[in-house]
């Protein structure tokens, strides 16, 4: 019988399991793999020792990671939403995407993106459909490093509606409604009307909603809105824009917030001849997005459609 496969030594008590499991992996031929699963599984079985886990616990765990996927589908993504929650996405974000060379901060993409909005032209409204709330005129510009107009420069628009649901969650709006594309001109410029966005919670109905009852957290979200700015030559940025109180960007349950993406929403209480057509009361907000060098990407959307 041929033993060359059997590991060099059995395994016989817990401080023998992480070693024999490195050494199985050892012979990985991607580098990046081999490093990245190291790690994993050395912090992850310090975890285990650490936490001294009793085998009901662990089988509860991996029923409430089974429950991820199952609440998972075209309309709702909870493993994304998962690793929200608990700041994991926020440290890959923070690691990728640092702000140190002066461009805009980038923030979450969350699990509400479904990619393929209508492209607008400028100036059009991206509320497609009977939505309540106070109007808003958004404005800007695309620049880069060295203050440049960004031409052409695509910025991808989505958000909740003033009652808190994205239009994917909500049977009442039009599809694609608060969604939509618009493109920079010469000047880097771009503007769109659409309803001041508010807070919401964060479905609560899966696993994470379980999570955060356990936990004690408020499921809220600060008032946002998303934007994907991708222009040839420059590095794609996702980010968000915030309208809300300083205590609701604290208490973000998702710890997205950050302070140089607050824009300043601007409450207009009568009609103003610089707005037409805005209908008193509205908000304006005014936020320049600067771009750094970069071969651009584009995320892949974690849903696709609306609420079955």
């Amino acid at each position: 019988m041929n033993h060359m496969h059997i590991a060099r030594k059995l395994i016989s008590r817990e401080g023998d399991v992480t070693p024999v499991v490195l050494e199985a992996m050892a012979n990985t031929s991607d580098p990046r793999l081999k490093q990245v699963m190291t790690s994993l599984v050395s912090h992850l079985h310090q975890f285990v020792l650490e936490a001294r886990l009793t085998e009901e616990e662990f089988e509860f765990g991996l029923r409430w990671i089974a429950a991820l996927g199952h609440h998972t589908n075209e309309s709702n993504n909870e493993v994304v939403l998962a690793a929200d929650v608990i700041g994991v996405s926020t440290l890959i974000d923070l690691i990728n995407n640092n702000g140190m060379q002066g461009e805009t901060m980038s923030a979450l993409l969350g699990p509400f993106y479904r990619g393929h909005a209508p492209h607008c032209v400028s100036g059009e409204c991206i509320a497609r459909s009977e939505t309540p709330g106070a109007g808003l005129v958004f404005t800007g510009r695309v620049i880069g490093a060295q203050g440049y107009p960004v031409e052409g420069a695509v910025l991808d628009v989505w958000q909740a509606s003033p009652v808190g649901l994205y239009e994917n969650q909500d049977e009442s709006q039009g599809d694609f409604n608060l969604r939509g594309k618009f493109t920079t001109d010469a000047d880097g410029c771009f503007h769109f009307v659409s309803v001041k966005p508010a807070g919401y919670p964060v479905p609560t109905d899966g696993p994470v909603g379980d999570l955060l009852r356990a936990q004690q957290r408020a499921p809220m979200r600060p008032a946002h809105i998303h934007f994907i700015v991708y222009a040839p030559g420059h590095k794609t940025l996702v980010t968000q824009i915030f309208a809300d109180s300083q205590d609701a960007l604290l208490a973000d349950v998702v710890f997205g917030a950050k302070q140089q993406i607050v824009g300043d929403f601007v409450r207009h209480d009568r009609p103003d001849v610089e707005f037409p057509g805005m209908k008193a009361p509205f908000y304006t907000c005014r936020y320049d997005f600067k771009l750094v060098a970069g071969t651009p990407s584009y995320p892949i959307p974690p849903i696709s459609g609306k609420k079955a």
